[in-house]
């Protein structure tokens, strides 16, 4: 940084100026305010990536998501009715490949994640990202030396990851994902499948009044994260050869699982059982309920803009998840919505869904394909909001006091006279 890294003018360096004629003097002080007006510019101008208050470009904004499966990242812009991503980056790494087993990253999953976050370190850098957040789930929570690889990656690509809690990370999918949930409905059960967790979280929606002037707000009432992800499910039933004994097995292996969290919502399965359950509908975020949207559609390739925010009805899901069923690899992997990347996880994805599907019968999903780096983004353009708002708030004060100050100063200086 060579701001950082300038020489300091020598301390005689005043009074040697002071020995040069009023003509002198006269030019070193139109340079100084050229050099001042200039400086003044470049503040306005802000950094790459930023805009002052003059013009020029916004601040950008960085998520990344380092998941089991999946590297991932956004870079935007706030806009006045949420954000604009000007771009992004996703690859497979498999960074929880083996962790089920072995307890420990793999050498080869660390080597594949450090690649995939050098070239998001470029991106961050060339676009002059103003802040960012990195984050890493299942896979460096459950790994041995998942603290190790983090001091690797900020060794290696420069890039400060954060291991969050699986508390943490149902609040952020929530936060991606919430733009999507149906406002006339009373809850909601949002899901996220990820590579080596499953977060799932209970959405009461608050209507703060009845005049309708304040939108309704999601409140989180209960959540649960699952020790099971498409990964470690697939690792251990196998993602090839996938038969409906198998597939049977995985689903129910799931639904052991949700049963505490389905116990804690037994009001709520009571009000099921009698039909008097207030309205609600699932909410899926994740690779699996993409995928089926896509092969449910019958997409000649994958396209983001006509998936995200589709519903779905369980005889939909059920369809598509018996035709996954009957494919083998090979047909799996040549579909454009599956692909070979994800030709051995769908079936674990799609048994995780099934499970949570069976405990929580709903007649409509919706599908978001947009989860954790949305909810990164959206906290912390939020943040800055908000810090924004007091700074104004504080000036305001300031102001107001000084105003308040002047006349009593005036009059403290005339009774004086």
């Amino acid at each position: 940084m060579a701001a950082a890294s300038g020489t300091a003018a020598p301390e005689n360096a005043a009074s040697e100026s002071g020995k040069t004629d009023g003509k002198s003097d006269t030019g070193n002080s139109e340079t100084k305010s050229r050099t001042a007006r200039r400086k003044r510019r470049r503040n306005r101008r802000g950094a790459p990536g930023t805009r002052g208050a003059a013009g020029g470009r916004e601040k950008l904004y960085a998520a990344l998501d380092l998941g089991t499966n999946n590297c991932r990242l956004l870079i935007a812009r706030r806009t006045s009715d949420g954000f604009k991503v000007v771009d992004a980056f996703s690859r497979i790494v498999r960074l929880g490949e083996g962790v089920a087993a072995n307890g420990c990253l793999s050498d080869q999953a660390m080597d594949r994640a450090v690649e995939a976050l050098r070239i998001c370190a470029e991106k961050m850098e060339r676009r002059g990202v103003g802040r960012a957040r990195a984050i890493a789930t299942a896979a460096c929570r459950a790994a041995d030396n998942g603290p190790d690889f983090i001091k690797r990656v900020k060794r290696e690509a420069g890039l400060s990851l954060e291991i969050v809690s699986t508390e943490d990370e149902a609040r952020l999918a929530l936060a991606g994902c919430a733009p999507l949930l149906d406002r006339d409905c009373e809850a909601a059960l949002v899901f996220d499948i990820g590579g080596g967790s499953t977060e799932l979280i209970w959405v009461e929606i608050e209507r703060p009044g009845d005049d309708g002037a304040a939108p309704a707000r999601p409140r989180i009432a209960d959540w649960i994260s699952l020790p099971h992800g498409v990964v470690t499910l697939a690792e251990k039933y196998g993602g090839e050869d996938v038969s409906e004994d198998i597939y049977r097995e995985m689903v129910e292996e799931v639904a052991g699982h949700l049963e505490p969290f389905a116990a804690r919502m037994a009001d709520w399965h009571e009000e099921a059982r009698n039909g008097a359950m207030p309205p609600f509908h699932l909410l899926g975020t994740s690779g699996t309920v993409t995928t089926i949207a896509g092969v449910m559609l019958d997409l000649k390739r994958y396209d983001r803009t006509v998936v995200d925010g589709i519903w779905l009805s369980p005889g939909d899901v059920h369809r598509v998840t018996r035709d996954l069923i009957a494919m083998d690899y090979d047909s799996r992997a040549g579909h454009p919505c599956v692909g070979e990347e994800r030709a051995d996880l769908v079936l674990a994805g799609c048994a995780i869904f099934e499970a949570i599907a069976e405990a929580w019968p709903s007649q409509r999903l919706r599908v978001a394909d947009r989860g954790l780096r949305e909810g990164i983004l959206l906290s912390m353009m939020d943040a800055d909001a908000s810090k924004a708002r007091r700074r104004r708030r504080r000036r305001r004060r300031k102001q107001k006091a000084n105003r308040q100050q002047g006349p009593a100063a005036n009059a403290t200086e005339a009774s004086s006279e």
